[in-house]
């Protein structure tokens, strides 16, 4: 059994995918323990949340039970608002992953697994609906062990009312229980379970034995282990990521979530071992930092190593100094005002405006920088920004720089070469989620555009061109003289400038101002793109003892490229990524055909590395057709599909694509 501080909460977080009943399982824990008087109470609150059915944020809320205190982290289930666990996940004592029971969907668990994994945070696994099973837990067992690095242990199964699930057997204690409203019914094995019951315990002792040479021992001499020895090896296992406990029930029944809860009173794991994984002494390590209308911007943290306090001081991991203005506690949307906040409690803190998600607010008197990945997610669909009433510029500015403060999914970014403001996310409906948030929030309307592709253009072969620029209007005049020679260079290679004149016919201080000047001409080629790859060499000039200057060799650098450009005549070039894409094995091919429509090249596919029943996609594919990839790959994938794009090499674009480009560029200028 797990050692808990004496007076300290556990928090655990409800994760899975969409749909699951997570927000259901939260709910029935709350009614189950009257924290909640009834469904719908504490859930999703949010307007977005409302409007689309799921969460879409974070919901965290509290009970007590049989003395103890916990806090529950209800989880997005979408991977459109995965960045909203990245700093929460570390911080919990134990996951619980909500699935359904049908195999069909296990493939969905994935991704939720592998991140628990890699955090190294102990999980167990509630299989939800169990009302509407219609199959054998062995065939959904069977199912889920490929999503999971760590062997499956059911805890229980299930016993049957002709076609329906009416109870279980608590494997671990030897009991039946009939489900009921509330508290379920304690009844005796039924004869004719008997046999499946000895049958799956022995299996369950045979999986924790294969961390256990002692239990092992005993099951090869056909010793049956005491309930106590079993229940510790079940408990250490678990909190060790060696083993993940299968429970079941039906949240939106009750049913199961009593048996849940005295799992979690008995075998959690103590506040001790999640302070260690975030490596945190004694503070608040902050889950999540939101703006809440009136009250500010609020930094939702739990707390490690003390109590704390309303006033108290904490240091930055940069070392400034801040005090607590205000200590709430979180039930949904219901914040209310504490004097103190127990060890393991999560709290809302105010007045820190500096914090952010996954940051240690220290109360040692010295920063604390902690253990977490600071990971940051690459954006997946971006949009382009414009204020649909240009009074709102400065608005849109601060709103926007608070959304993106709160969100690590969000990124911002202003393209000077496009002149565009991009807002980018982890998929379209994230994005957009955003902009419902500036609208409700801020009231800032805005209309979006497809971000501008960075074309460029080059020379189609080599050039000698002469210029003259000769202007004469009173006094000194403007005179200069020079023969460039342009050639193509191989891409990538940028653009070249190399003076061979000699004799002085360009004085030697004016050849930077020739440079300047081809590169002033560069800056927008005939297709009113920015000009790359080529050399251009200085090789003769004039000039005129009175009337040249710095600035008309630098006007006549500019009119020679241009002339050399209309000359030798320029091809457009487009930017050509890498992509690695993720996909579930059956959709690969679905995901390959997707690339190859959009111009891709497929570069080669294998195996995902430890993701079994995954396959890993290399392709080329043109930036411009990236825009809405996600969104197309996750309708092919259930929603699993990624990728990670980077720039690779720039490429020719004839015809049809190339016109289209090129009659962008002029509408825009």
């Amino acid at each position: 059994m797990a050692i808990q501080e004496k007076g300290s909460v556990r928090a655990l977080a409800l994760v899975g995918p969409t749909s699951a009943g997570k927000t259901a399982l939260m709910e029935a824990l709350l009614q189950a323990t009257g924290a909640a008087d009834r469904r719908g109470e504490v859930g999703d609150s949010s307007p977005e949340a409302k409007a689309r059915g799921h969460s879409v944020e974070l919901n965290l809320a509290g009970f007590d039970f049989m003395g103890d205190r916990y806090v529950v982290v209800d989880c997005p289930g979408s991977l459109e608002f995965c960045a909203e666990l990245d700093a929460a996940l570390p911080a919990v004592d134990l996951a619980v992953v909500v699935a359904e029971p049908d195999p069909a969907k296990a493939v969905l668990l994935q991704p939720t697994l592998r991140e628990l994994e890699r955090l190294g945070v102990p999980h167990a696994l509630f299989i939800n609906k169990m009302d509407q099973a219609r199959g054998s837990l062995q065939e959904l067992l069977e199912a889920l062990a490929p999503v999971s690095s760590a062997p499956l242990v059911a805890r229980q199964i299930p016993t049957w009312d002709g076609d329906k699930v009416s109870g279980f057997i608590d494997l671990a204690l030897e009991r039946c229980f009939v489900y009921r409203p509330g508290e379920p019914l304690q009844a005796e094995i039924p004869e004719d379970l008997r046999d499946a019951e000895a049958e799956a315990r022995f299996h369950m002792l045979e999986q924790i034995a294969d961390f256990d040479d002692e239990l092992l021992e005993q099951l090869l001499s056909d010793v049956m282990p005491t309930r106590d020895a079993v229940f510790a090896d079940l408990v250490r296992e678990m909190n060790q990521g060696l083993i993940v406990p299968v429970f079941f029930g039906s949240a939106a029944n009750g049913f199961g979530v009593t048996r849940l809860l005295k799992a979690l009173r008995h075998e959690a794991p103590p506040t001790s071992q999640a302070a260690e994984r975030i490596g945190i002494t004694e503070g608040a390590y902050v889950l999540k930092a939101a703006y809440a209308g009136q009250s500010g911007k609020l930094a939702y943290a739990r707390t490690f190593g003390a109590r704390l306090s309303d006033g108290a001081e904490f240091v930055l991991p940069d070392g400034q100094k801040r005090r607590a203005g205000g200590l709430f506690s979180v039930q949904g949307a219901a914040l209310k005002k504490i004097a103190q906040a127990p060890v393991g409690d999560i709290c809302a803190i105010g007045k820190v405006e500096e914090a952010l998600a996954g940051q240690i607010l220290s109360t040692t008197g010295q920063p604390q920088s902690g253990k977490a990945d600071g990971r940051s997610r690459r954006p997946l669909f971006a949009v382009a920004l414009v204020a649909r009433n240009r009074n709102d510029d400065v608005r849109l500015s601060g709103a926007l720089s608070k959304l993106t403060e709160e969100d690590r999914g969000l990124s911002l970014t202003h393209d000077p070469e496009a002149r565009q403001i991009l807002l980018a996310g982890q998929g379209e409906g994230h994005v957009r989620l955003a902009l419902e948030r500036l609208k409700r929030r801020y009231g800032v309307e805005i209309d979006t555009e497809q971000p501008k592709t960075p074309y460029r253009e080059t020379l189609r072969q080599a050039v000698t061109q002469r210029s003259r620029h000769k202007k004469q209007s009173g006094g000194h005049g403007q005179f200069a003289d020079v023969t460039i020679e342009a050639r193509p260079l191989p891409r990538g290679s940028g653009f070249v400038f190399v003076s061979k004149i000699v004799g002085g016919a360009v004085p030697r201080q004016w050849v930077p101002a020739v440079e300047d000047g081809v590169r002033d001409g560069l800056a927008k080629g005939p297709s009113g793109y920015p000009v790359t790859d080529l050399e251009v060499t200085l090789i003769d000039g004039q000039t005129h003892s009175v009337d040249s200057s710095e600035m008309a060799f630098r006007t006549v650098g500019r009119l020679a490229i241009e002339e050399a450009m209309k000359q030798a005549g320029t091809t457009l070039l487009e930017p050509i990524e890498k992509l690695v894409v993720y996909s579930p094995s059956p959709a690969a091919s679905n995901v390959t055909s997707a690339l190859t429509a959009r111009r891709g090249q497929i570069l080669g596919l294998g195996p995902r590395e430890d993701w079994r029943g995954w396959e890993r996609i290399e392709a080329y594919l043109p930036q411009s057709e990236r825009q809405d990839l996600i969104a197309e790959l996750r309708g092919l994938t259930q929603g699993l599909g990624a990728f990670e794009a980077d720039f690779d090499h720039m490429s020719e674009l004839h015809g049809r694509l190339a016109e289209e480009a090129g009659k962008l560029a002029r509408e825009g200028a």
